[in-house]
């Protein structure tokens, strides 16, 4: 079955009526209200609406203030991906789009009183595009093929240190040393850890059991490091050897192991949790 068949079979379908924890409940009795770390008046990340919002059927403009809405970061890979589609053929900082983003925010509308932007697809900027400020979170994958220029750069640094949290995901291998070059030129003064399971990222919704988690790319171990700023706030989640958005796009595959989704969505709900009260 190609994705877009996948696709269809989920189109209108709450992504929570195959993915039950046997804690759903309690999840559900936990609801909050979430607010952002930085509002309009800062500049920083706030929940404002989408460059472009989606005519209703009366032609008006959906007004989207106040929801959350998954922002995904894009970069120069140069010609070689010029005209295909985004997703996991096209550009590498596509990958996982949009199938990972929609169920994610379905998740989150399901578990918590988070009003979020639902069915549609997410919103692409670039770190030296002044939109990103409308977003406090931020997705950023395949950064194995990431080059950015110094303008980039420095909007990472301005997002990042106002507020805004970043989760980077879906690589591997020697691709960490090309992601720690582009954080020293950001971020000279802060360095990478890994993270342990007494972080308040794996703690403040649900609590996670364990980091020893099944990745996609076969035996590589998986390892979760952050970028801490001077208060010791996390500033970005780093998915190393891992891709849990891929287990986010394929949950409505029949084929995937629910356990090893569910634990996915628990992470993505965590993040986003964290990102959105610190």
């Amino acid at each position: 079955m190609s994705m877009s068949e996948r696709n269809k079979t989920w189109a209108g379908k709450p992504a929570g009526r195959r993915w039950r924890f046997g804690a759903c409940g309690l999840g559900l009795a936990l609801c909050c209200l979430l607010v952002p770390s930085f509002d309009a008046r800062s500049q920083g990340p706030g929940l404002l609406p989408r460059r472009a919002n989606p005519a209703s059927a009366s032609g008006q403009r959906e007004d989207l203030s106040g929801r959350f809405t998954f922002a995904r970061i894009r970069f120069d890979v140069g010609a070689g991906w010029a005209g295909l589609p985004l997703g996991d053929h096209g550009p590498p900082w596509s990958h996982d789009y949009p199938e990972a983003g929609l169920h994610l925010m379905r998740i989150i509308s399901e578990l918590s009183r988070t009003d979020v932007t639902l069915d549609q697809n997410e919103v692409i900027v670039s770190f030296d595009d002044p939109e990103l400020f409308k977003y406090p979170l931020a997705y950023l994958c395949e950064v194995g093929f990431m080059h950015l220029s110094d303008k980039e750069i420095a909007g990472m640094r301005e997002y990042c240190l106002r507020g805004g949290f970043l989760i980077v995901d879906d690589f591997r291998g020697y691709d960490l040393y090309n992601l720690t070059e582009h954080l020293k030129r950001a971020f000279p003064e802060y360095q990478l850890k890994e993270l342990d399971l007494s972080h308040p990222i794996f703690n403040c919704f649900f609590s996670i059991e364990t980091l020893d988690v099944a990745p996609p790319y076969g035996r590589l171990q998986p390892k979760f490091y952050g970028l801490e700023d001077s208060t010791g706030r996390l500033m970005m989640i780093v998915n190393y050897n891992n891709d849990v958005s891929d287990y986010w796009q394929w949950s409505n595959d029949p084929f995937r192991p629910i356990a090893e989704t569910n634990e996915a969505y628990k992470f993505g709900v965590n993040y986003i949790m964290y990102a959105l009260t610190h």
